[in-house]
């Protein structure tokens, strides 16, 4: 499969602290490909690095072959942040029509209540975005960042705050996704979202790759620890 993304040698450093090593790796067309590490292990210092939010200290970050550019990008792009920003003063449709309107999305009301409805919210339709509760609000921005069909969906922390049923429906709708051929970066400290949506994934520590490959090859390289295990054995312990 051809590469979506590719990170070649890239480091970074902030003053005279370099956060990541010499990192390389890629996410291939159509796969889920987990992004994984401690708080701190640069994670989202590389997603923000590919996206142009900060210049790398060296090396490469390419987008479907290409620096990313904004201005003229060839690969449409759904970035959930895990610091998360909506118009709390308007009201939830109003906010996802904007959006979609923005986007450039058909009939995007029709598709906003379509959405709300199917996690939960169409009676919330017309509340202002702060009168929903955390979760809520994420809901609505899990909305806005898959609207248009994006062909690169990058996920911080997505089910952050979600109960196990709210956690079960953004799985389903990431596999939904993947079918029809979006690749997903899902950045996440559940081992078990990992096990069972990612077809790959990068292990982080101290920005140094400590695992890398399929779920199966990284097992496998672990003595066939579970993912959990493996995670505690890398981080010695370590508090998050």
């Amino acid at each position: 499969m051809k590469n979506i993304i590719e990170v070649k040698n890239f480091k970074m450093a902030f003053g005279d602290k370099e956060v990541i090593s010499d990192l390389s790796f890629e996410v291939k067309q159509g796969e889920i490909f987990g992004l994984l590490g401690a708080n701190g292990s640069g994670k989202t210092t590389t997603i923000r690095a590919l996206l142009g939010f900060y210049k790398p200290t060296g090396g490469e970050l390419l987008l479907d072959g290409k620096k990313y550019n904004p201005e003229d990008t060839q690969v449409d792009i759904g970035y959930l942040p895990e610091e998360r920003g909506l118009y709390r003063k308007e009201s939830v449709i109003d906010t996802m029509v904007y959006f979609g309107e923005l986007k450039g999305v058909k009939e995007p009301r029709e598709w906003a209540l379509k959405y709300l409805e199917r996690v939960g919210l169409l009676d919330k339709a017309n509340e202002k975005v702060e009168k929903l509760s955390g979760g809520q609000q994420q809901k609505v921005q899990l909305g806005l960042t898959i609207m248009g069909d994006p062909k690169l969906l990058i996920l911080d922390e997505p089910t952050k705050g979600f109960d196990p049923m709210n956690r079960r429906l953004l799985m389903e709708i990431i596999e939904e996704l993947h079918a029809k051929g979006t690749a997903v970066i899902m950045i996440t400290h559940y081992m078990d979202e990992v096990e069972k949506l990612c077809d790959r994934a990068l292990l982080l520590k101290d920005g140094v790759a400590r695992a890398y490959g399929t779920i199966a090859e990284i097992k496998k390289e672990f003595g066939g620890k579970s993912l959990d295990q493996i995670f505690v054995e890398v981080y010695g312990g370590e508090n998050e």
